[in-house]
């Protein structure tokens, strides 16, 4: 008998943010973001458990308030991912999902989109998603931008436009969803390496992965593009409280 696979989906939910500091505990329509995220995540199918990576007594108590999972990281950590690492370091657990904190209208489809790869391929060693986007988006740097190879495989990940069409060609252009699913190992070994240069240079994460040659899935997403709305400034988050009010959502 194969023996199962355990998936736990981790939140990294750091308290301070250099534009809207605090934000992971901002009120929308009566509950803290961190507990919105939560509770859509929970909503999973593939998910054994879920646990919330903080780094300040406030956040770990909020969690906790509401009935979820909390560990205390460290408060220097560069990347979300370094704070992923720690968090599963001592778990026993096979595949990891790394979850945004600031995405209170995420679909929790995504989560088992990206995660069944790695269920039904164990050559795989990270996943991510993908989803269509239209041409107001192609030149904001704050989308970024995927092209894949024709197994699905991540060529590069891109703040510019990619493909970009010479002769004005009609492409399927794809904004890069920010959620990332590792077998635990991989996670561990990957948490260790420097910052590549291409990193640096895009300031995007999943770039030393592919600088260091290994693979990453890339599925598309059934979900709509609503639910990988991030909030960064308090603008976003009175959007957000807008689209909530107007779906009628609790």
């Amino acid at each position: 008998m194969t023996k199962k696979q355990k998936v736990v989906g981790v939140i990294p939910a750091r308290y301070g943010s250099s534009r809207f500091p605090g934000k992971i505990l901002a009120d929308i329509c009566g509950k803290p973001m961190i507990q919105r995220v939560y509770e859509q995540c929970k909503k999973s199918e593939l998910l054994d458990r879920l646990i919330v990576a903080v780094d300040d007594l406030r956040v770990f108590d909020i969690v906790r308030k509401f009935g979820g999972e909390a560990v205390m990281t460290r408060t220097d950590h560069k990347s979300g991912t370094d704070r992923l690492a720690e968090a599963v370091e001592k778990l026993d657990v096979s595949i990891v999902v790394n979850i945004q904190g600031d995405q209170p209208l995420f679909d929790p489809v995504m989560i088992d989109e990206a995660v069944r790869p790695l269920l039904t391929d164990k050559n795989l060693q990270m996943s991510t998603l993908k989803i269509k986007i239209g041409e107001e988006d192609y030149n904001d740097p704050a989308v970024v931008k995927v092209v894949v190879d024709e197994n699905d495989f991540a060529l590069y990940f891109s703040r510019s436009l990619i493909p970009f069409s010479r002769d004005r060609v009609a492409v399927d252009v794809y904004e890069h969803v920010g959620l990332y699913v590792y077998r635990k190992d991989f996670l561990l070994e990957i948490s260790t390496l420097p910052q590549s240069v291409l990193e640096k240079t895009e300031m995007l994460e999943q770039l030393r992965v592919l600088e260091k040659g290994y693979k990453i899935k890339v599925v598309e997403t059934k979900s709509d593009r609503i639910s990988g709305i991030s909030i960064d400034t308090p603008q976003d988050l009175q959007k957000v409280i807008e689209i909530i009010n107007e779906m009628g959502l609790e």
